[in-house]
């Protein structure tokens, strides 16, 4: 099954992939439906947050990265509803963000992928679902 994750500078050096700090857990949102990892890109482009671009690839590829890393994946099905506040951060970015400024060199601000090796990693890994 192909899932849509939220990457920031696509298949570049200092490539990111999008997550959220929940109760100490770094979360990657997996989305079913395009139309919705869009929405959520407007949403954090609307909040002054860089805007991702939207990749689609293997939900078991991005699971398996996720086991692999430590992170926690998350399923957005198409149509999902909240329950919780929790869940409303499935569909809708938080009200703040951490201050980005470079991320590249920062390790793990606001759960984005970001020192050279790990960077490396991840992109060989990508490349590989390619």
């Amino acid at each position: 099954m192909l899932v849509h994750v939220l990457l920031y500078e696509a298949g570049t050096e200092s490539e990111g992939i999008h997550s959220l700090e929940l109760k100490g857990t770094t979360v990657i949102l997996m989305f079913e439906d395009k139309d919705d990892a869009d929405r959520y890109c407007g949403l954090l482009e609307a909040q002054d947050f860089p805007t991702p671009s939207v990749e689609e690839l293997t939900r078991t590829d991005i699971e398996a990265f996720c086991i692999e890393a430590g992170y926690e994946p998350r399923f957005v099905e198409k149509g999902f509803i909240p329950r919780t506040d929790e869940d409303r951060l499935m569909i809708s970015p938080p009200l703040s963000n951490l201050e980005v400024g470079n991320w590249q060199n920062q390790d793990n601000l606001n759960g984005q992928i970001s020192s050279n090796d790990q960077l490396q990693d991840i992109k060989k890994r990508l490349e590989n679902l390619l």
